[in-house]
């Protein structure tokens, strides 16, 4: 199979003799290094990218991190197409940071559903430069014309002569023609593997417990660490009244203070923890230092903040004249819609290996989601320049955004300063409690909506104002006459055709440490707007799913897509109604546009004993085209389940500035036995392609709560559903 790739401080090594690889140098300097990025077309190198082995299986190097959500094997069925080798004969890894990789507009990261939806034409044609490669040395040891060879899985074809040639066999000869860049792609009605349901490549590894993620990663020498945060966001470690005692515990090898928290070296990581837990530490107050959490600080009053927050805002989104139309509206419809903090509760904590080497450069083994960033961040707290730094980036056991670059949130700058300080490799590992207390959340919100109906009860305006902090401003920067998209995404750019429309943020800084989570925005926005949405319907004496219908009229893709998920449903049916259990069961319907894809979700529901039953849900998903549909599927029931997970369920509760829950007791998420049926119909409309593994979810809550008010005869305005009283209104 060949030497696996690896990074050294003075470039990528090739791999295998006889192998189709491009030594990619990484410069010895800042300066170089800038000039050397300014060279580089990313995606167009071949061999940055592929490696073909004697054997003529591929090993690939992945722009985009695996987290779950099989992009590995989306790539292997991308390039392979073009390439034409079968994907089950794949190898793919992250690949280390370089200007090779940067896809996702000039940078790269894997996030926002934009992997293959940014990076598909790019592949299809190093796919296919490869292949011409090989084509050419083919027809140089063979002595005939390219033109008269063709391709089949694997190998080079001459069919005049019925001879053939591994590509494995060719590799070494075709590494050194230049790459081809005038390229024919293959048809649609051609491709083996794009569009069809190809087995994940990772599925076996991670099923036999082969698959390797950061806290299953050793290297010699290592020690293990484990911190104690304060448990209020700002506080500082002061006295440790029992240090004594606890270096005396088995394994401890040294005890060290770090910002905002305490950490324990040991031998292993059991023995830093117990150590690390049993430090009797005085933390100073919080108040005045960096990101400090109000002592005073709860979830309640910041909710009432956020609700008592007056005015029009800063405009996103404008369309008419609103105003006018409100005034002469035959009826005004007004509400108020807010939902919690939430935790990313990804499987594997949050834990980065760091190990400096003689020649002061750094090594890192770190879950993330955007390994360039990492490395200059790295480098910064290090103080080396980024080319020093050596990221290496598993795959994930899981993603939610929660693998970006939260400073506070995040155990990589404790585990570089504590191998400093130690002088041999430190693993460290964050416990669950430690995660809770300093995980990046998604944010709390809340938002008011206005609609004017007119005498036939249709919605002549709306407008809404978004009250909160927003995630995109927190970590990339907020100008403070411009609104944050990911604050008011999934209330603007609504499809309906409502003529006057107005979308606006009024900003409210959150204390707490706020990030990306899976659909951003979207999460909660798409439940405040089409929850909203049935509240016009109702006001109007419309039902919900005919009114989306007409308001769709002049948006065939959306009301092609609205039809479809009714008659995946078995046509729609609002309730109450009688189920074939006697259950009385309602459904309620919801449409989402996140990440470049339509979706539209039906969600049927009963209520037993005041608890919510969700029985099914039926997805339709347009993301223009697909690569796997096998993929967008488990992509879809994934989503559904986090998505109702968190409109049942989930919550971050503060009191006195600290999280009330640090591990999943205290925060409950969906188990097994509420997993409703998920049904998934993917519609391609050939609209340009849109993202997978986000659009699922925000659908799910509002088709849930609009189902939810059905049976219990009264809106529900509020995430989680678990705070309803519903006693007395059971099936």
């Amino acid at each position: 199979m060949g030497k696996p790739f690896k990074l050294s401080r003075r470039g990528f090594l090739g791999a295998s003799l006889g192998a189709l690889v491009l030594g990619v140098t990484l410069p010895a300097g800042r300066a170089r290094a800038q000039a050397a990025a300014a060279t580089i077309t990313p995606g167009t190198r071949v061999a940055a990218f592929l490696e073909i082995r004697p054997d003529s299986t591929v090993l690939f190097r992945s722009a985009f991190i695996e987290g779950g959500q099989g992009i590995c094997t989306a790539m292997a069925q991308i390039v392979g197409e073009e390439l034409d080798v079968d994907p089950a004969n794949f190898v793919v890894e992250g690949a280390p940071p370089s200007p090779d990789y940067l896809l996702t507009g000039g940078g790269r990261f894997t996030g926002g559903s934009m992997s293959v939806r940014m990076s598909y034409e790019t592949m299809r044609r190093l796919g296919a430069s490869a292949r011409q490669m090989l084509l050419q040395a083919a027809a140089a040891q063979l002595g005939v014309p390219v033109s008269e060879l063709s391709t089949e899985p694997g190998r080079v074809v001459h069919a005049a002569s019925g001879r053939t040639i591994p590509y494995g066999e060719i590799a070494d000869a075709a590494a050194g023609l230049p790459v081809a860049t005038e390229v024919a792609l293959r048809d649609r009605a051609d491709f083996r593997w794009i569009g069809k349901p190809v087995e994940r490549l990772d599925v076996r590894d991670k099923s036999t417990g082969k698959a390797q993620y950061a806290i299953d990663l050793k290297v010699d020498g290592m020690l293990y660490a484990a911190v104690q945060h304060s448990p209020r966001l700002g506080g500082e470690p002061g006295a440790l009244r029992n240090e004594a005692d606890v270096r005396g515990m088995p394994g401890v090898h040294s005890i060290h203070r770090l910002q905002g928290a305490v950490a324990v070296v040991a031998n292993s990581w059991w023995r830093a923890r117990m150590a690390v837990e049993a430090l009797q530490v005085t933390w100073t107050d919080a108040v005045g230092t960096a990101h400090a959490m109000p002592a005073d600080f709860s979830t309640e009053a910041h909710m009432a903040k956020l609700k008592a927050a007056t005015g029009n805002g800063v405009a996103y989104e404008t369309e008419g004249d609103v105003q006018s139309a409100l005034t002469s509206a035959a009826r005004v419809v007004e509400a108020a819609y807010d939902a919690p903090y939430l935790v990313h509760g990804q499987l594997e904590p949050p834990s980065a290996l760091a190990r400096w080497k003689e020649d002061g450069s750094l090594e890192l083994w770190i879950p993330n989601q955007a390994p360039e960033m990492f490395q200059a961040e790295a480098a910064k707290l290090a103080g080396i320049a980024p080319e020093k730094v050596i990221i290496h980036s598993p795959m994930l056991g899981g993603f939610f955004g929660r693998h970006f670059l939260y400073q506070t949130a995040n155990p990589f700058p404790q585990a570089i300063q504590l191998a400093k300080a130690v002088g041999r490799p430190i693993k460290l590992i964050w416990s669950r409690e430690e995660e809770f207390l300093r995980d990046a959340l998604r944010p709390m919100a809340a938002v008011r909506f206005r609609a004017g109906l007119d005498g036939n009860g249709m919605p002549i305006a709306l407008a809404a104002v978004a009250a909160g902090e927003g995630p995109t401003g927190r970590w990339f920067g907020r100008q403070p006459d411009k609104v944050d998209s990911s604050a008011v995404e999934g209330i603007a750019g609504k499809v309906y055709a409502i003529p006057n429309r107005r979308v606006a943020q009024i900003h409210v800084d959150d204390p707490a440490i706020i990030g990306f989570r899976r659909s951003v925005g979207h999460s909660m926005n798409d439940f405040f707007y089409e929850t909203f949405f049935d509240e016009m319907a109702d006001a109007g004496q419309q039902d919900p799913y005919e009114l989306r219908h007409r308001l769709l009229a002049e948006s065939p893709r959306h009301r092609t897509l609205l039809e479809a998920v009714a008659e995946l449903s078995g046509g729609w049916k609002r309730g109450p109604f009688t189920a074939e259990d006697g259950a009385r069961r309602a459904r309620g319907v919801a449409m989402a546009s996140p990440f470049g894809s339509e979706v539209a979700t039906i969600a049927e529901v009963s209520l037993r004993q005041g608890e919510i039953i969700v029985h099914d849900v039926w997805v339709a998903i347009d993301p223009g085209s697909i690569v796997n549909p096998a993929i967008i599927e488990a992509q879809v029931n994934s989503a559904v389940a986090l998505g109702l997970s968190s409109a049942l369920l989930e919550e971050v509760v503060y009191v006195d500035g600290v999280p009330q829950a640090r591990n999943y007791d205290g925060y409950p998420i969906l188990t097994p036995d509420r997993m409703p049926r998920v049904h998934v119909r993917i519609v391609e409309s050939g609209a340009p392609m849109g993202g997978i593994g986000e659009p699922g979810l925000p659908g799910v809550p509002p088709a849930v709560a609009n189902a939810v008010s059905v049976l219990a005869g009264k809106r529900v305005r509020s995430l989680p559903l678990s705070k309803l009283d519903l006693k007395g209104v059971d099936g």
